[in-house]
């Protein structure tokens, strides 16, 4: 596997090593991306005022942190942004920061300024995914669009696990499919996880599938495709193009797109799930969740009302 620089040319001769690729093969292509850009905005701000980015001091790092935090930046962005830093700092071989009680107390003070509780994307739940369906057009774009976003809900799947997915992840049983997920987020190593993908009568995530793969003349290599105006295929979609896809269908059907995003149909799935009545751990069969503590927290937001204390006298 080939990795690409992950900072600017400062320390780009740090990464040649095969310690250090073995480090940057241990996170996720996004996370590098997100590093990268993390890092080239450190050392930007670092120029502007006249500090050194590489060593820097936890003073200047705490001061990023403010500065940013007085951007408006969220707290999730922030602290990749601290780990970012210190990754590359650790890459050049100096100390991190993990350890600063001043970077550390800068976060802390971050994370009462904005809190913590997550901002969450609505969900694409299956009264909501019908109309998405329905308004997509009869061409070899509506198509795609139509077999991904059923797919995506029917497998409660990540973006980033429909962009890479490939014709042979896919097999055919009476009724549904296998469908192999080759890596996740809960499985980096690449083991292999297998679910079960129902047809069904409401959505019918292989039929569209199907009819997306018929007009595209797609029989092997990657599911997803980009089509340009003139409706030929082309590369495989980025997961940024897939939560573009989401958005733009809720939008289509009146909705406000910044409100939804690429785990949309995957929440969908688990909240139309938890709101039929279906068992927790069947819903953990086809999400994959390794903790029924974080799917236990959409099975009660989807009750809330349904099993409310005042049901009897309010």
């Amino acid at each position: 596997m080939t990795l690409q620089p992950l900072f600017p040319e400062t320390i780009s001769a740090v990464l040649q090593g095969a310690s250090d690729r073995l480090v940057l093969a241990a996170r996720s292509p996004a996370t590098l991306r997100a590093y990268r850009t993390d890092w080239v905005a450190f050392v930007a701000w670092c120029s502007a005022q006249n500090v050194t980015a590489l060593p820097a001091q936890p003073e200047t790092v705490s001061a990023w942190i403010a500065s940013r935090l007085e951007q408006g930046r969220k707290a999730g962005t922030l602290a990749r942004g601290v780990a970012a830093v210190s990754c590359a700092h650790e890459l050049a071989g100096f100390e991190g920061f993990s350890r600063s009680r001043v970077v550390q107390d800068a976060l802390r003070g971050m994370r009462r300024t904005l809190g913590t509780a997550p901002t969450r994307k609505a969900p694409a739940t299956v009264d909501l995914l019908r109309r998405m369906l329905d308004v997509q057009p009869n061409t070899l774009i509506g198509l795609r669009n139509r077999a991904l976003l059923a797919l995506g809900f029917a497998g409660a799947l990540r973006r980033s696990e429909l962009a890479t997915l490939e014709v042979g992840d896919l097999v055919p049983q009476e009724g549904g499919a296998l469908l192999t997920l080759r890596r996740s987020k809960t499985d980096p190593d690449g083991a292999g996880q297998t679910i079960g993908i129902l047809n069904g009568s409401t959505i019918r995530a292989l039929d569209h599938l199907a009819a997306w793969c018929e007009a595209a003349r797609i029989t092997s290599g990657r599911l997803f495709r980009s089509v340009d105006r003139h409706g030929r295929t082309g590369e495989s979609l980025s997961d940024r193009s897939v939560a573009r896809i989401i958005k733009t269908a809720a939008e289509a059907v009146g909705l406000d797109p910044e409100r939804f995003s690429g785990h949309s149909l995957r929440a969908g799935f688990i909240t139309s799930g938890a709101e039929a009545g279906a068992d927790a751990l069947l819903i953990a069969e086809t999400s994959r969740h390794q903790s029924l503590d974080v799917l236990r927290t959409y099975v009660r937001r989807a009750s809330l009302l349904k099993a409310h204390a005042g049901q009897r006298f309010l």
